[in-house]
């Protein structure tokens, strides 16, 4: 059986961009990502609280597809009533520095249209 040749570099990259894009798709994945980074361990209920906007039934579809990825674990708490917390896994805390980069650009992006909205309104 032969070896296949290495992939050029720039065939490689665009490969580990799909990938990283197919596990990060969708309006909600990064900022239920975020909630937990930056809140920690998270009931279903409090995750629902930070990700403003989301269904139920849309946070439970997308929180199994992160658990399907191992970037979420789910743990089920015996208690009165059996609450479920999410926290990330290791391998889902090795996107803080794209996320961190990511808000960093999306408030410099902020700031710059708005900025330029506050210029065209003046004029």
């Amino acid at each position: 059986m032969t070896k296949k040749p290495p992939l050029p570099e720039c065939t490689r990259m665009i490969l580990a961009i799909r990938d990283a894009k197919d596990v990060l798709t969708g309006k909600w994945k990064t900022t239920i990502i975020g909630a937990l980074m930056f809140k920690g361990k998270l009931r279903f209920m409090d995750l629902m609280r930070e990700v403003d906007g989301i269904a139920p039934k849309m946070l439970s579809k997308e929180l199994q597809e992160l658990e399907m990825q191992q970037l979420v674990t789910r743990t089920v708490v015996n208690s009165k009533p059996i609450t479920v917390e999410y926290e990330l896994t290791e391998h889902g805390k090795s996107l803080d520095p794209l996320l961190r980069e990511i808000a960093k650009w999306g408030d410099l992006h902020r700031t710059k249209i708005m900025k330029k909205k506050k210029t065209a309104t003046e004029q």
